[in-house]
């Protein structure tokens, strides 16, 4: 494995590309904090600077944001409480638990419920609101400034579609550095990310990307665990892998900690 170097750039750090066997890879879950790794890491990170009582978010059983906000919130040492539907405890949910995150599960599972009592928790206690799935401007700088090393050679990127945020930032990245000639993959790993993309991504984002849905389940687990010796989060990143095509760089938003 070559060396990894991780470069700086106002404060944000940027994560190595590597080059291996047919494909390109943008390493974002190199960066790691706490045991956790990943950009979704370093927006939480950046998010919950300067909190001192706690951080309380949501996030579906499957999801590793629960345990992203707990690790973080164990850094900065101060308490975590995560909301989630009811039903058996996900590996990231238990090791969450287990480094002292109070788990609340609730019997409607809609996001749209979890959320909600999430951010009455947050308000209640005056703890600092992590989003579910990122979703903020934060995420938006944080990924945006990734796309400044990417070598002139790429043609196309892939990537995995769960809240569309990565993504989003991967667009306005491509704006800001002049970078339009990239075509995007968007392989949807979950719910319609239309509405967020709407949001956050630039107005132009349909010209930009293409997004096709995986045929797994939100809930089941790709069968690749991983390519070229790096470790794909099963829910998101291994279900890319039937879309790579030769000379594509596959940009790797982060790896569970329980994988």
């Amino acid at each position: 494995m070559n060396k990894i170097t991780i470069l700086t750039w106002g404060g944000i750090v940027i994560t190595e590309v590597e080059k291996r066997g047919n494909y390109y890879f943008k390493r974002e879950d190199l960066f790691c904090v706490n045991g956790v790794c990943g950009g979704k890491v370093r927006t939480c990170l950046a998010l919950a600077q300067g909190e001192t009582k706690g951080l309380i978010t949501a996030g579906s059983r499957q999801s590793p944001q629960a345990n992203i906000v707990a690790h973080i919130a164990q850094h900065l040492g101060i308490k975590a409480k995560v909301h989630t539907p009811t039903g058996q405890l996900s590996p990231e949910l238990i090791n969450a638990k287990e480094i002292g995150a109070e788990v609340i599960q609730h019997q409607y599972g809609y996001n749209t419920v979890i959320v909600k009592r999430a951010r009455d928790n947050a308000e209640e206690l005056g703890w600092l609101e992590i989003p579910f799935g990122m979703e903020c401007e934060t995420a938006i700088i944080e990924t945006s400034q990734q796309v400044e090393n990417i070598p002139k050679e790429i043609k196309r990127i892939v990537i995995s579609v769960g809240s569309g945020m990565s993504l989003a930032g991967v667009l306005h990245g491509l704006i800001k550095f002049n970078r339009q000639d990239i075509h995007v993959l968007g392989v949807q790993v979950g719910a319609d990310p239309i509405k967020r993309l709407d949001k956050y991504a630039p107005t132009n984002w349909r010209e930009m990307v293409t997004i096709v849905k995986s045929e797994l389940d939100y809930h089941k687990h790709a069968p690749c665990k991983e390519i070229e010796g790096i470790k794909l989060d099963p829910v998101y990143e291994g279900k890319c892998v039937p879309f790579l095509e030769k000379g594509d760089l596959f940009w790797i938003v982060g790896v569970r900690k329980t994988v």
